[in-house]
């Protein structure tokens, strides 16, 4: 038997490769909208929407402000006029269009798959993750995809996970594991929420936080691994 029945896998940079679709989404949403995109701008929209996710994250501020705030900040920084809002909804579209996975990461839930029932738990926005779910090779095994958005609740709050849990009709938080990169969200949510936690942590990052993941993985081995150790 697999040591888990459930696990709740993040998206962002856990399974999917977030830098290269946020990469190839913001050249496409500058360049159409003939604003400038070079290492530098890049490199201040990434300061940017990072740390209004952060701020996120800890709720000091709402998903409705950070997607027009991080373009209206990223127009002022570059001295440009625009929309933010018509950018943000641009951009989003063609989040939504990139479906690269990690290298592994299709391999790990094709694994897991018939031994656990898998879901994807994201803080992203509706349009993007959907979109890109449904384009990848993911689809066969996952069995649920929640997003923030559509919960109205974020990890690493407990109440996004206690519906992640209600939907799932799950009752023995000691079956489910949270697979996840971010320790603010996914290891500080599970951990608040009674549930075990694995931090996929391929950087080798130092740990940092009064925080006990389960499992620090730096490999989709390792994952694996430990969630079917027990004869399967």
């Amino acid at each position: 038997m697999p040591r888990y029945d459930y696990v709740l896998l993040d998206a962002d940079n856990t399974l999917f490769d977030f830098d290269l679709a946020e990469h190839k989404a913001l050249g496409i949403t500058l360049t159409d909208h003939n604003l400038p995109f070079t290492p530098e701008t890049e490199r201040t929209y990434v300061e940017l929407n990072a740390a209004l996710w952060a701020r996120f994250d800890r709720s000091e501020v709402s998903l409705e402000e950070l997607v027009v705030e991080r373009f209206s900040a990223f127009l002022r920084a570059v001295g440009r006029e625009g929309d933010p809002a018509a950018l943000n909804h641009y951009y989003l579209s063609r989040l939504g269009e990139q479906a690269d996975l990690l290298p592994g990461a299709e391999d790990l839930c094709r694994a897991l798959a018939p031994w656990c029932t898998l879901a994807i738990v994201t803080n992203g926005l509706s349009l993007a993750q959907r979109g890109r779910v449904s384009r990848s090779p993911l689809q066969p095994y996952i069995s649920y995809l929640f997003i923030s958005e559509e919960i109205g609740v974020q990890k690493p709050r407990p109440a996004f996970f206690d519906a992640v849990l209600r939907d799932m009709a799950i009752t023995d938080r000691r079956r489910t594991v949270v697979v996840g990169d971010t320790l603010g969200s996914d290891i500080l949510g599970a951990q608040q929420s009674g549930l075990d936690a694995i931090w996929y942590n391929p950087k080798d990052l130092p740990l940092g936080q009064d925080l006990s993941p389960t499992l620090i993985a730096s490999n989709f081995d390792d994952i694996r691994n430990f969630i079917l150790d027990g004869g399967v």
